[in-house]
């Protein structure tokens, strides 16, 4: 009997955390902030944007299925790695709305060619896949995308509207 309610103790308690961590409102970006510059830390998985110098805000983010090192070519599922710029803003996309990254440079591009394969293309500051919102900040769990950058629709809202198109972004790994 003992058994059971502690098993029955422990999934409440579960069930409770995983709640309130769902619910548990994040601080928002500022009103009117302009972001200047985003950092991301893969093995961190976070990403850092800075307004005039000073650090704003850090969003945790998931990555490509296979997060370690720099993406070599397409399909390798890797989030690349390097100083790119924001070059397009979709408020349109399949994953809410999204943030364009300028990979493949010419680096990248050779680098690819080298190895016979295609750059590839299309990594993207993203939410989440349209109508599954509700997942909310339980996509943090693992890396799914394939190379891109994934953060929740409130966060890519926030982005979207405080970042211009020639933001540069620093992905370090």
């Amino acid at each position: 009997m003992i058994k059971y309610k502690t098993i029955w103790v422990s999934i409440f308690t579960i069930f409770l955390a995983l709640t309130v961590n769902f619910f548990y409102p994040e601080i928002k970006l500022p009103a009117d902030i302009q972001i200047d510059k985003l950092v991301v830390f893969k093995s961190k998985r976070q990403l850092l944007a800075y307004s005039n110098g000073q650090l704003v805000k850090t969003y945790k983010i998931s990555l490509g299925r296979q997060p370690i090192g720099d993406k070599e070519f397409e399909g390798d599922k890797k989030t690349p790695e390097g100083l790119y710029f924001i070059n397009d803003k979709n408020p349109s996309s399949g994953y809410h709305k999204n943030l364009g990254i300028s990979y493949p440079n010419n680096d990248d591009i050779e680098y690819a060619k080298r190895l016979g394969k295609p750059t590839g293309g299309d990594i993207k500051i993203h939410g989440l896949r349209n109508k599954t919102g509700l997942i909310g900040k339980f996509h943090r769990w693992f890396d799914w995308t394939l190379g891109c950058i994934a953060v929740t629709n409130s966060e890519i809202d926030e982005l979207y509207e405080a970042v211009k198109i020639g933001t540069p972004i620093d992905i370090k790994s």
